[in-house]
């Protein structure tokens, strides 16, 4: 049975979903990071640029938004056969203004990338004012329902407008379909007068895709239980389930929700660098901000059978577990996969076929092995993963994950002290770490006699080695400001 655990009523919301007893998937919103996918904002044209056939838009942010050629309004709405060849200085203008839609948040130093073509959503249809076409939802497998909806969206709609059908039209009346395309027509043109009366670019209109999300997987469950700690997103879900096999529960007790059904300990295991597997083989995640690179070693699985059925098994408990690592750390972009070394070509297929059964909606895109046999594959990235939400930059390696060793900082030091020699005082104060000091140990005394003055050490208890010549000055001065001496 499947669970989908909504943890919503403090300001960073969370939700989970549990298949056979395992987290399959883990969504996070937090205030600061909240998803602008979904957004509407009033956007100035700041820059176009032909060579790559887009616009930066100024939507009122920090950082530009990006919009291709193709997703311009213009463009779309053009008759022209030929405006394929056309760059897309053709189509837009610097200073012009209109309204965008945000499709995938900013990552990195990237901002977020956008579309003219406006989508409202309501709860059957998506309504598009400049689609111009009629499309149903891929979850709708019924061929003589798909042609049913799409006569009555061509019937219903003007020729620039576009529809999509979503999964719960299938519930509803011709006359409901035609009442809430009227609502959205009103709200598309509400939003027109705001965008009209705005004296510069900003916000339109905000969309609550978190609990979108939540209606989402509601859809994907074909049985199981939805949990909440809030009562009026209960009523919400209640309202908008239509699976009879989903049953909404409301969870009041002290205990977070999340602790309660062993979730937070999952979010623990996430952000580990190192993944065990049941067999006793592990994988390593290294991720960074161009690639994910993903090793896969034995660990203390040897197999019963040959060594070439060993790292069989070994690679395809890996992929599973890999598919599954990919969902819920939420990576994106290219990621590259080091599985142990298989010489038979089936052997490499069968690892294909697991990715195959086992790929998420996020688009998994398998390109095949390196002449290395590395594994190379893109997942569609539309925000940060999860340790980039849940995680900062460690303030000591700065994210490189190493630190300068005490006997690298020793020696500099030591390096640092010989540039003061035969100088016009007695003796130096030093701060520095434990280790540091401990690695000049041995050679300390020679270092003094060379240097024709006394070192005394300040000792700091910090994460990263480091030194710093505090004082110069007489010897008794020094060591009353120290009282440590070597």
């Amino acid at each position: 049975m499947d669970q989908l655990i909504i943890n919503y009523q403090s300001r960073e919301k969370r939700f989970a979903y549990i298949r056979n007893h395992r987290v399959e998937k883990m969504v996070f919103d937090r205030p600061e990071q909240r998803s602008l996918i979904g957004n509407i904002y009033y956007g100035t044209v700041s820059k176009v640029l032909p060579g790559m056939n887009a616009v930066f838009i100024d939507i009122g942010g920090e950082k530009n938004a990006y919009l291709h050629r193709d997703l311009l309004p213009s463009y779309v709405l053009s008759q022209d056969k030929n405006k394929e060849k056309r760059t897309v200085s053709s189509f837009v203008h610097q200073g012009e203004k209109f309204l965008v839609q945000v499709n995938k948040d900013a990552t990195g130093t990237k901002g977020p990338r956008v579309t003219g073509i406006i989508e409202i959503q309501g709860n059957h249809l998506i309504f598009m004012p400049q689609g111009r076409y009629v499309a149903v939802s891929k979850k709708i497998a019924d061929e003589n329902e798909k042609s049913r909806l799409r006569r009555i969206g061509q019937h219903l709609k003007t020729e620039e407008e576009g529809i999509i059908f979503r999964t719960s039209s299938l519930y509803v009346t011709e006359a409901e379909i035609h009442q809430e395309l009227e609502k959205l027509r009103l709200q598309n043109t509400e939003l027109v007068k705001q965008a009209e009366a705005s004296k510069k670019p900003g916000l339109i209109f905000q969309k609550d895709s978190f609990v979108e999300m939540i209606f989402d997987m509601m859809v994907k469950m074909k049985d199981g239980e939805v949990i909440t700690d809030d009562l009026l997103l209960k009523k919400k879900l209640d309202e908008h389930n239509h699976n009879e096999n989903v049953t909404i529960s409301y969870y009041g007790g002290k205990e977070n929700i999340f602790s309660v059904n062993r979730v937070e300990h999952e979010i623990e295991k996430a952000l580990k660098r190192v993944v065990w597997l049941e067999n006793g083989a592990y994988l390593i995640f290294d991720e960074t901000e161009a690639l994910t690179i993903i090793d896969v070693n034995t660990g203390k699985f040897s197999g019963k059978s040959d060594y070439q059925e060993t790292v069989l098994k070994t690679n395809q408990l890996a992929a599973q577990e890999i598919c599954r690592q990919l969902r819920l750390r939420d990576i994106g972009g290219i990621v590259l996969i080091d599985f142990i070394d298989m010489h038979r070509e089936w052997d490499k297929q069968s690892i294909l076929d697991v990715f195959e059964k086992n790929k998420d909606e996020n688009r998994i895109k398998l390109i095949g092995y390196t002449p290395l046999g590395i594994l190379q594959l893109t997942r569609k990235k539309t925000k940060v993963s999860l340790s980039e939400a849940l995680t900062v930059k460690c303030p000591v390696c700065e994210g490189t994950g190493q630190i300068l060793s005490p006997e690298t900082v020793a020696f500099r030091l030591e390096r640092e002290l010989f540039e003061h020699r035969l100088g016009d005082f007695e003796a130096v104060l030093v701060e520095t770490t434990k280790r540091v000091k401990e690695a000049l140990e041995d050679h300390l005394e020679f270092l003094m006699k060379s240097l024709h003055f006394k070192v005394y050490f300040s000792i700091q208890p910090k994460q990263s080695h480091y030194y710093l010549l505090k004082q110069f000055g007489d010897e008794s001065e020094i060591a009353q400001k120290a009282g440590d001496l070597y």
